[in-house]
């Protein structure tokens, strides 16, 4: 085999190892642990935290603001893309958010979406994973 032969062949196992990497890396998104965020309502700034447990491809959890804590649903990390609902009671009526996103180190870029008065509403949040101290 010729040296140009020899280097195609090589960056050609390069290039199949790293998208092999890429890939599980993409689909092993570690998503468990706390994570907090603030945003601002009626010119009022609260605190978000959203606490997730992780096994395997699926997501349990919480998300608590200073209205109380809700149990998160339909969680799931597929091919790096993190998606649940959290479903909250208002005045007797059910709102239905959905948060979809990505992990990047430590942090954990989301977009809420919900439906009020008839109309979709969306949101982007930047949560930052709190870490332990030791």
């Amino acid at each position: 085999m010729t040296i140009p032969s020899r280097m195609w062949v090589g960056l050609a196992a390069f290039g199949m190892i790293a998208g092999l990497v890429q890939g599980a890396v993409a689909a092993d998104a570690k998503v468990a642990g706390t994570w907090t965020w603030t945003q601002t309502r009626n010119d009022q700034e609260m605190k978000i935290t959203l606490k997730v447990k992780q096994e395997g491809d699926k997501l349990t959890g919480d998300i608590e603001n200073p209205r109380g804590k809700t149990d998160i649903s339909d969680g799931s990390v597929k091919d790096g893309v993190v998606s649940f609902h959290v479903v909250r009671e208002f005045n007797g009526n059910k709102m239905d958010f959905k948060y979809t996103g990505k992990v990047e180190g430590d942090t954990l870029k989301l977009k809420v979406e919900w439906e009020r008065d008839g109309e979709k509403q969306n949101r982007d949040v930047e949560a930052k994973r709190v870490t332990e101290k030791g």
